[in-house]
C-alpha cells in the first residue's frame, strides 16, 4: 500500500504508455552516448523489437525517473539471450515458467542509491507473482555484484557488445528474491524506504495459517487412516469427545441421503433452531461454513484499504491475515502483556476503542492465551464504544466457560456489536463447518444478501441443529474439560519450569524454559513420537520463539502428551520412540 514519499525514498511501478518514450530516451542516453554499445541517433531513443512484447517496471526518487527493468515473459519468438547465446548455453529449461531480466538501467545521478536494489527486487517479486520460476539474464560486468547479491549465479559465459562486455547469469526466482531480502539490510529498506505501487503483493502471500500439521502423519490425501488412533493431534482445537449421540445417531441413519441432497438453501432450519436457544431473532442470525468464511465474507465487505482496525495481540490469527493481506488495511495492535498473565484491560482497551476505529477484534475467551473477560465486564465497556465501531467479538470457545457467559443477546440489541460463533470446536463438528453470525439487523441484513445458497451443507445443518438440541450432553463435556485441563496444568508444572497461562477453554497456552531447546526444536521432537503441538508464535509472532499451545485431550491422551513432551524438553526419546 503506498505511503506519503520521504526525502529520497525510491517508488517502483508498472511502467505507463506515458513513460515509454522517457525510458528510450534513458537507454539512448546510457547505452548510446555514455557506454557506446550503439550508436547514437539523431531521435536520441533506443528501443528494440522486444518492447512491445515486454513489461517495464520504472523506479522515481522525488517524482523523477530513476531507472528501469524491462522484463521478458515466455510465449513470444524469442528472448534478449538468443542473440548472444546458444540456449544450449543456458541450464535452465527454455519452458513457460522462464522469464528474462533485461537491461536493467539506473540514471547517472541515481547510482549508487537504492533504486537498483529496489528494481531488482520488484522485478523478481513481478516474475514471481506470474509464475515465472526461473529467470536468465544477460548482466553488465560492471552490475555483477549486483546480480550476485540477488542470488543469480554466472553461467561462465560471456559476451562482448560495442563497449561493453556482458555476463550470461540464471536463477531461481524464489531463492534469487530471498537472497536479495536477505541482503545488504533489504528487510529494512523495503520497510522504510520502498514506495509499493505495483498492483501485486510486496511480499509473497502465504495462505492463512491454521496448523493441522498432524495431516502430514495421516496423509493429506488420506491415505494413511489406519493411523487416526496412534496421531495426536493437539495442533488445532478439535474437541476431545465426540458429538451428541443425537448428531451421530442422525447422520448414521441418514448418511446417503444427506450426502446427495441439497440442503435447505438459506440453513432456515438451522437460523431458526440458533434463534430459539440463543434467545434471539432470527433476523439477528447469518449462517456460514464456520467462523472462517464469515470472517472472510464480512471483514472484506466492511473494510477498504483505508479502513483502521484494532485487534488484540497476541489472538487469533485470521483477523490479521484478513486485515492485513487480504483487505490490506491500517490494523493497530492492542497488546497483552505477558507479565499481567495476557490479561485484557477493559479499561485501556475501552479507551482505544475512542479513536475512530472501523473496526474493533476482540477474541473472547483469547486464542491461544484461554483468558476470558466476563459478559457483564464486556457489556458495561461496549455501551462506551463509538457507534461508528462494529465491534466483532469471537466468541468460539465460550461455551467451554459457560453459555449464558455469550453476548449474543446484548450484540442483536445493539447498533454496532457482532458475535461470531464457529459450532466447530464446543461441539465437536470440525469437520462439518458450521457455524453464524448474531447482530443486530441493520449488520446482519447486507451480509445475508452476498451469503451464497447452500452456504452449510446438508450434514453440517443436521449435526448443528441436532447438537443444539442436546444441551445436557455438552454441559458434561465442557465439566470434564475443565477438570482434565486442571490435571493436565498439574502434569505440566511438575515437568519443570513451565509458565502456564491459566486458560478457561480445551487448550493452554504454556512458555518453555529459557535455557534448553527452543519451540520448534521442541515441536520437531514431539512430531517423532506423533505428537503435534502448536508453536503459538506462528500466527502471534509477539510470543516469541519458546510459546507453546496444547489441546485438552482425554486423561489418557494428556498423560501421553505430558511424557513426550518431557522427554522433548530435556532431548531425551520417549518410550517407543
Amino acid at each position: 500500500m503506498a505511503r506519503p514519499q520521504r526525502q529520497m525514498d525510491v517508488s517502483v511501478a508498472t511502467a505507463t504508455e506515458q513513460d515509454m518514450d522517457a525510458i528510450f530516451r534513458l537507454r539512448h542516453e546510457v547505452y548510446a552516448s555514455e557506454l557506446g554499445q550503439h550508436p547514437e541517433n539523431s531521435e536520441s531513443r533506443l528501443s528494440d523489437s522486444l518492447d512491445s512484447f515486454n513489461s517495464y517496471i520504472v523506479a522515481r526518487v522525488g517524482g523523477r525517473m530513476a531507472g528501469f527493468v524491462s522484463l521478458t515473459p515466455p510465449g513470444g519468438a524469442s528472448y534478449s539471450v538468443d542473440k548472444y547465446f546458444s540456449r544450449d548455453d543456458v541450464p535452465v529449461p527454455f519452458d513457460g515458467s522462464l522469464y528474462e531480466l533485461r537491461i536493467l538501467t539506473v540514471a547517472r545521478e541515481f547510482r549508487g542509491s537504492f533504486a537498483a536494489l529496489a528494481l531488482m527486487y520488484a522485478a523478481l517479486r513481478w516474475i514471481e507473482s506470474h509464475g515465472g520460476r526461473n529467470v536468465v539474464a544477460v548482466g553488465r560486468v560492471e552490475l555483477l555484484d549486483l546480480y550476485l547479491k540477488a542470488g543469480m549465479e554466472p553461467v561462465g559465459k560471456r559476451v562482448r557488445s560495442g563497449a561493453l562486455t556482458f555476463e550470461l547469469l540464471t536463477g531461481s526466482v524464489s531463492s534469487a528474491r530471498d537472497r536479495l531480502r536477505r541482503s545488504v539490510d533489504m528487510e529494512r529498506r523495503i520497510e522504510e524506504r520502498l514506495d509499493w505501487q505495483l498492483d501485486i503483493p510486496l511480499q509473497e502471500q502465504e495462505p492463512c495459517y491454521h496448523g493441522g500439521a498432524f495431516f502430514d502423519a495421516i496423509g493429506r490425501e488420506f491415505d494413511n487412516l489406519e493411523r487416526i488412533g496412534g496421531v495426536i493431534n493437539a495442533d488445532v482445537l478439535d474437541a476431545w469427545f465426540p458429538p451428541s449421540p443425537r448428531v451421530t445417531d442422525t447422520l448414521r441413519e441418514h448418511l446417503p441421503w444427506s450426502i446427495g441432497t441439497s440442503p435447505p438453501t438459506g440453513s432456515e432450519g438451522l437460523i431458526a433452531q440458533v434463534a430459539r436457544c440463543r434467545g434471539v431473532g432470527q433476523e439477528s442470525v447469518l449462517p456460514g461454513a464456520g467462523s472462517s468464511s464469515l470472517i472472510f465474507l464480512a471483514l472484506r465487505h466492511w473494510l477498504t484499504s483505508s479502513s483502521r482496525a484494532l485487534i488484540l495481540d497476541p489472538a487469533y490469527g485470521e483477523y490479521a491475515h484478513v486485515l492485513e493481506n487480504v483487505v490490506r488495511c491500517g490494523v493497530d495492535r492492542f497488546v497483552l502483556s505477558r507479565g499481567d498473565g495476557y490479561r485484557v484491560d477493559l479499561g485501556r482497551l475501552g479507551e482505544a476503542l475512542t479513536k475512530g476505529y472501523d473496526l474493533a477484534v476482540i477474541v473472547n475467551p483469547n486464542n491461544p492465551t484461554g483468558r476470558h473477560v466476563p459478559r457483564r465486564d464486556m457489556e458495561e465497556m461496549l455501551l462506551s464504544v463509538p457507534a461508528g465501531t462494529i465491534v466483532w467479538i469471537d466468541e468460539t470457545y465460550v461455551d467451554y466457560v459457560d453459555g449464558s457467559e455469550s453476548l449474543e443477546r446484548f450484540a442483536s440489541r445493539s447498533r454496532n456489536v457482532v458475535v461470531c460463533k464457529s459450532m466447530s470446536k464446543a461441539y465437536a463438528l470440525s469437520g462439518l463447518r458450521a457455524g453464524y453470525l448474531c447482530g443486530p439487523r441493520g449488520i446482519i441484513e447486507p451480509l445475508r444478501l452476498l451469503t451464497p445458497p447452500w452456504a452449510v451443507s446438508l450434514p453440517g445443518q443436521m449435526a448443528a441443529v441436532m447438537a443444539l438440541q442436546d444441551p445436557g450432553y455438552y454441559s458434561e463435556q465442557y465439566r470434564e474439560t475443565h477438570s482434565l485441563r486442571s490435571q493436565l496444568a498439574d502434569d505440566l508444572s511438575a515437568l519443570g519450569d513451565l509458565e502456564i497461562v491459566p486458560g478457561v477453554a480445551n487448550y493452554l497456552l504454556f512458555h518453555i524454559p529459557s535455557e534448553g531447546p527452543d519451540a520448534e526444536s521442541v515441536l520437531a521432537q514431539c512430531r517423532k513420537h506423533d505428537l503435534f503441538l502448536r508453536d503459538a508464535s506462528a500466527t502471534a509472532p509477539g510470543l516469541g520463539s519458546r510459546a507453546l499451545r496444547i489441546a485438552v485431550k482425554d486423561a489418557a491422551t494428556n498423560g501421553r502428551m505430558v511424557e513426550i513432551l518431557g522427554h522433548a524438553l530435556n532431548g531425551t526419546s520417549a518410550a517407543g520412540g
